[in-house]
């Protein structure tokens, strides 16, 4: 929103920044915080040879040990599509009522810092790049989220969230 309204009042910048906002509503900004950062290098290091996104296989949130509390995995299924939490760390899980683990996206309504996420996942797989949503809310948060590939598409996504 903040994008929107910068591009209102410079007339200049207005074209470029709404429709960079209309064509993809999580898109990525340049900089990213430390936390998110290091995730998305963590990412990217898993990539293979010319590969556009890593094989959900390599993933090992152990590798991760400074940010697993935060870390969260969301598996894809399609026809239709839907989203269910895998993995989900602890931090993740003490601000939810009950466990996450195994719950569908739209079962139930979740807390933040998982609003909007439906949404976002799914505009994660259509896009297959990174995805990123920031909450200015009373609990702000920004949440990463990134594809995987396995068995022929995009079947996990791995998501952090940052609260810094």
């Amino acid at each position: 929103m903040a994008e929107l309204n910068a591009a209102a009042s410079d007339p200049n910048h207005a074209s470029a920044s709404i429709h960079e906002a209309l064509m993809h509503p999580y898109h990525m900004p340049e900089r990213l915080p430390p936390r998110l950062d290091r995730t998305l290098a963590y990412w990217r290091g898993l990539l293979r040879k010319a590969a556009p996104m890593p094989f959900w296989d390599d993933l090992v949130p152990g590798d991760m040990a400074d940010l697993q509390a935060d870390v969260f995995t969301l598996e894809v299924f399609d026809k239709p599509e839907r989203f269910r939490f895998g993995l989900v760390g602890e931090n993740l899980e003490a601000c939810c009522i009950g466990e996450v683990e195994g719950l569908f996206l739209g079962e139930d309504r979740l807390p933040e810092p998982f609003g909007f996420l439906l949404s976002q996942a799914s505009a994660t797989i259509e896009s297959a790049v990174p995805t990123l949503h920031r909450s200015d809310g009373k609990m702000a948060y920004s949440r990463l989220l990134l594809p995987m590939w396995g068995e022929g598409r995009i079947g996990l996504v791995l998501g952090v969230i940052d609260r810094s």
